[in-house]
């Protein structure tokens, strides 16, 4: 059986972004009094729409395989320029987005003057999973690129490295990486990269903040998410699935938590994605973001056949979602 691990995840961040979208901004309290059980919660219909995030991700999807840094820096400005003018941005979007779309918006601004450099927001990552399943990259591509998509917006350390690390995470999954490995690996590649800076994809990035040097910069975005990675492992030896997971990693608003919790949700339930999902919307945090990257860890673990067909067929993008993912699935 073939996998069909770029369709699985692409399909998995769309389905946890639209269940979760009706319960972001509620504690676990109201979305147990709206939806029930959080067990049994259903995706919205008879339409699953989507919110910013799987916008962002689809405009990233677009955006092509990552060439040289500069043009790849073009096709992203023109994808999220694309996306801020679209009137259906109205899902919710980020601020710093917003702000930092408008700002590229000038020809004449250098996309690094347009980025806000003080954010780590999740808006970093909750997008970045298409670099983990695009066909053909190597490590160096991979890491620059998730790093160079995120700095457009969120120009902070650890929204870089929360965007590489997600990624990482994503394509290690489609690999065939077994779950239960996941973190140790992850710890593993964010210390090798710790004091790694890429200037090819950042260019002087790094100068936009008080740092006396791009390693001291990049280094502290990762000392964040090694932070959040010994907060996750520490939650996972005592898991308890009914309790709320941004108790233990934090409410997802910013990049690195959003990713611990997003793949504490996933490991919890690695062989039922569907629960995952489920945890993931019912949290006290940034549900719809929690949820699309533990739909997108899911996904790019378990294929193309880990979602319910009724599910599948009710997803805002559907055609978009699996046309992306069948083509990177058979290498294209």
């Amino acid at each position: 059986m073939i996998k069909r691990a770029a369709t699985g995840s692409l399909l998995g961040l769309a389905l946890g972004d639209a269940l979760g979208f009706p319960t972001e901004f509620n504690d676990v309290p109201a979305i147990l009094a709206k939806c029930g059980p959080w067990r049994e919660m259903e995706l919205p219909g008879p339409v699953a729409w989507i919110t910013d995030d799987t916008q962002m991700a689809l405009a990233v999807a677009r955006a092509g395989t990552p060439g040289s840094p500069a043009r790849y820096a073009d096709e992203l400005r023109r994808e999220f320029i694309a996306w801020n003018r679209s009137p259906d941005n109205n899902r919710a979007p980020g601020n710093t987005c917003l702000r930092a779309c408008e700002l590229l918006e000038d020809p004449r601004r250098d996309w690094r003057d347009a980025s806000q450099i003080h954010s780590k927001g999740c808006g970093a990552n909750m997008r970045v999973s298409p670099l983990g399943l695009l066909p053909g990259l190597d490590d160096e591509q991979r890491a620059g690129a998730a790093q160079l998509q995120a700095a457009l917006t969120h120009g902070h350390p650890t929204g870089l490295a929360a965007s590489d690390l997600t990624a990482r995470a994503v394509h290690l999954l489609a690999q065939g990486v077994e779950p239960t490995g996941l973190v140790g690996r992850l710890r593993s590649y964010a210390l090798e990269n710790r004091t790694r800076y890429h200037e090819r994809w950042l260019g002087d990035l790094w100068r936009r903040s008080q740092d006396p040097g791009p390693e001291h910069f990049i280094a502290r975005g990762w000392d964040d998410c090694l932070g959040v990675l010994e907060r996750l492992e520490a939650a996972l030896r005592d898991a308890n699935p009914e309790v709320d997971p941004c108790l233990a990693t934090g409410a997802g608003w910013v990049a690195e938590e959003a990713f611990a919790t997003g793949l504490s949700c996933f490991l919890m339930f690695v062989d039922e994605p569907v629960l995952a999902l489920r945890r993931a919307a019912c949290t006290s945090g940034d549900s719809d973001s929690i949820a699309a990257l533990a739909g997108a860890f899911a996904g790019a673990h378990l294929g193309g056949d880990a979602w319910p067909e009724a599910w599948v067929e009710r997803v805002e993008h559907r055609d978009a979602l699996v046309g992306l993912g069948g083509g990177w699935d058979a290498g294209v």
